[in-house]
Parts: C-alpha cells; sequence; structure tokens
C-alpha cells in the first residue's frame, strides 16, 4: 500500500497509529509464535501493583559492553506463582546484575508497545551463576591470601564489649539484645549499634561504612556482630560480594555473622571469624564463650585454693621446725652479728678518717686554683677597662673641637641634614672656646 501520492493529485492514505500498530502485532505473532528459553542478565527489576517489570541485557564478555537490550514483563497471575519458587530454590531475589533463563513470548500491544512476556524461570540456572560467582570471590580471597585471615584471630576471654552491625530497630537487633542481657549466668555485655541497610543493593556500601566506623575505635571493642534485622532469605544477595568480603576478611577484630538463612552458606560467612544462623544465636555464643571463661577461672581459682592450701600446710611444718631451733640459733647469730657489727665500725671509722683527709687536701687545691684564677681574670679585666677608657677618649666630642670642627643643635638634637630645619630655625652652634646662636634663613 502506497503512503503517499507523488502526484498530489489527491490526498495520500495514511493509516492510524492504531492501525499501524495492529499491523506490527499480527506480524510479529505470525512471523514470532510460541514461546523461547533466553539466557540474559537483569539490568533492572521492579514490582508493581503485583506485575513485575524487567529491563534484559546481554553484555560482551570481553568489554562488558551491552550489545542487546530488551523489556519483559511478567503478569500478576504468573508472577505470583513464579516469585515463591524461584526465592525458595535460589534464595535470592530478582535483582540487578543476576543472571537468569526466562521462558518468553513475543508481544507487541497497540498501545504500549513490543516487551517480552515471561511465563516461566529456570532457578537452576540461576543457582549456577550464583555458585560459580561464589566460587570465582571465594578464589580471589585464597589467591590474595586474606580468606583465612579472620580465624587466626582470637576471641578475648572476657568478650563483653560489642560492636553489632545491623538495621535499626530491627527485631532481629532486639533478639540479640534479650539473648543477651537474659543469660542463666547474669553476664554483663556492653553492646553498640552501628545501623546499616542489611537488604537490597546498598548492603555492601552500608555495612563497609559501618565497619570503617567501628575501625576508626576500634580499640574499645572485642569482637564485631553482622545480623540482619529481620527480612526474607532472598535478600542475601548483597552478602556475596567481593568487596565486602574483603573488608571482613581483613577486618584486625573478629567478626560473628548471624544473617537469619538455613540454606546456604554466603561468602561473608565463609571469611568471617564465626557465623551462625540467627542473631539470636550469635548472642548465645557470645554467652556460651563467657560461661567458659568463667569455668575455666572456676576451676583455676579451684586449683590456686588447693596450691595455697598445700603450700600453708608445708611452711607451717617449717616454721614449727624453725621455731623449735630459734634459742639456739638465737644465741650463736647474736655473738656473730655482735663480732660483724665490731668489724663495721672499725671499718667505717677507718674510711672517714681516709675520705675527710682526702676531701681537705682536694679544698686545698681547688683554693689555690680559684686563687690563681680570681688574678688572671682581675689582669684582664684592668686591660680590657684600659682598652675601653681610651676608645671612649677617642670618641670625646672635646677632641673634635679642639681640631676646628663646631657641632650644631637644633632643641637639642645634632643637626645632621641642613634642609631638615624649618625657617627662621634659632640653632645653637658649639666651638671649642664657648658656642653661639644663629638663625636658619631659607
Amino acid at each position: 500500500m502506497d503512503i503517499y501520492n507523488h502526484n498530489q493529485t489527491e490526498a495520500p492514505v495514511a493509516l492510524s497509529l492504531y492501525e499501524l500498530n495492529s499491523l506490527v502485532a499480527e506480524a510479529i505473532s505470525i512471523g514470532v509464535p510460541g514461546q523461547y528459553w533466553v539466557e540474559a542478565e537483569i539490568s533492572e527489576a521492579r514490582e508493581v501493583r503485583g506485575h513485575c517489570y524487567l529491563e534484559l541485557v546481554e553484555k560482551d564478555d570481553r568489554s562488558n559492553t551491552p550489545v542487546a537490550r530488551a523489556s519483559a514483563k511478567c503478569w500478576q497471575n504468573r508472577w505470583s506463582i513464579i516469585r515463591p519458587m524461584f526465592e525458595r530454590v535460589t534464595g535470592q531475589r530478582l535483582h540487578a546484575g543476576m543472571k537468569v533463563m526466562l521462558r518468553v513470548y513475543a508481544n507487541f500491544h497497540e498501545a504500549y508497545g513490543f516487551s517480552w512476556i515471561v511465563s516461566d524461570i529456570n532457578p537452576e540456572y540461576t543457582l549456577g551463576d550464583l555458585a560459580r560467582r561464589r566460587k570465582e570471590i571465594v578464589e580471589r580471597l585464597k589467591a590474595d591470601g586474606v580468606f583465612d585471615l579472620q580465624r587466626e584471630l582470637l576471641l578475648p576471654m572476657f568478650a563483653q564489649r560489642i560492636a553489632v552491625v545491623s538495621s535499626e530497630g530491627a527485631a532481629g537487633f532486639g533478639d540479640f539484645c534479650r539473648q543477651l542481657h537474659d543469660n542463666a549466668g547474669g553476664y554483663q555485655f556492653d553492646v553498640r549499634l552501628f545501623p546499616a541497610v542489611m537488604q537490597g543493593e546498598a548492603v555492601e556500601r552500608s555495612v563497609v561504612e559501618a565497619l570503617n566506623a567501628i575501625y576508626e575505635v576500634q580499640e574499645q571493642y572485642d569482637c564485631v556482630v553482622i545480623i540482619r534485622g529481620g527480612g526474607a532469605t532472598s535478600d542475601l544477595s548483597g552478602f556475596d560480594t567481593l568487596a565486602l568480603a574483603e573488608n571482613v576478611a581483613n577486618f584486625p577484630l573478629p567478626i560473628i555473622t548471624g544473617i537469619g538463612h538455613d540454606r546456604d552458606e554466603t561468602v561473608l560467612d565463609l571469611v568471617a571469624f564465626a557465623h551462625v544462623k540467627t542473631p539470636t544465636a550469635a548472642a548465645q555464643l557470645l554467652v556460651d564463650h563467657l560461661s567458659q571463661t568463667a569455668a575455666l577461672a572456676d576451676r583455676l581459682c579451684q586449683r590456686v585454693v588447693l596450691a595455697a592450701r598445700r603450700r600453708m600446710e608445708m611452711e607451717q611444718g617449717r616454721l614449727r621446725s624453725l621455731a623449735s631451733r630459734i634459742p639456739v640459733l638465737f644465741s650463736l647469730v647474736g655473738e656473730k652479728e655482735t663480732g660483724r657489727l665490731d668489724r663495721l665500725t672499725a671499718r667505717i671509722n677507718s674510711s672517714l678518717a681516709l675520705t675527710f683527709s682526702a676531701q681537705r687536701q682536694h679544698l686545698d687545691r681547688l683554693a689555690a686554683s680559684v686563687r690563681d684564677q680570681t688574678l688572671r681574670r682581675i689582669t684582664a679585666e684592668q686591660h680590657r677597662l684600659e682598652m675601653l677608657e681610651r676608645r671612649v677618649e677617642a670618641e670625646n666630642p672635646e677632641r673634635l673641637l679642639k681640631r676646628g670642627y663646631s657641632i650644631t643643635t637644633y632643641k637639642g638634637r645634632t643637626v645632621r641634614d641642613a634642609s631638615q630645619l624649618p625657617p627662621d630655625a634659632e640653632v645653637e652652634t658649639r666651638v671649642e672656646n664657648g658656642s653661639f646662636r644663629s638663625r636658619v634663613v631659607k
């Protein structure tokens, strides 16, 4: 069908936009029949009124540059079935960056344009991709030599100062605190929360920021606990990132994780000092550790008491033995010490006499030396004074006057520059014999 008449003899025949889109829809339904399985990466995923809207992308393996893009939709009636199954199998929600295998069919709507309609998702494909990515991160950490750094740390025996990374006001944090507070041993813990986002795409950045804040005051804490404050097990993707794993692996304090999942371990769990399933279990781990420390202290205390008791019994026997020997020993010791005191007295007297004689000689030498130095200093100062007198005499203005020079003053100050004198200024000129006054004429 011609859409324009070049002869301009009659008006062009045009289709309405709806008619044109209907032709496209019919062509697509005929040319792209049936359903297809497609592999793609999600660049955006969102839910609106129960429907799921996806933006798909395929990237070049070498340059990571997108080579294909498409929009896809999964309607509510189908999404309500697919989503629970997918999240139950993978433990993940659909999110940006996830690789998926979708079963789709082409759809062109006259009002909304073209999109692929999702009828099914293969969770096993995503599981394989997640496992591959997790394996790559673990291998990278092992190659860098940081994978086991946390397990080389020691949890302090009295680990009671706890830094917690969790979402503020979350139920999980409350459970953690109650478990610590209500422990059977009555142990006291000092807990401080460093708030962080614990689900969604902001997990990595938020948790790293919280760890950085703890690092600045690390000397105030014995360990760090990372717990999720509730949320679905499908929100764990943020804990499977290289940047977060590297931060945890290199952290100087032991880190315990309890992010509330039963199916798989995240990379964060693998590099942590210890990991448990829930915030309550993390608190119980700390309580048990302190309980073990208390039990060890009790055992050591009992050993100290027994050792002290045995030592006291041994010393009591020794004292009784010594008490029976004291009368005899006292007589012998008294005589021995009396003779020793007499010898020490004689040595002290002799030493004092020698010391006094030596000091007297030293004082005599010092007196002679001071006398000689004083005479030399007086002579030198007398010579210096004579030189100063000669210099003063050489600078005496009277000598200059006797040689024919004069000194002119204005208001008591010597005149050095005639141009500085005001007109009619009265100046005084002093010569060898007397002085006279004169007035400046300009």
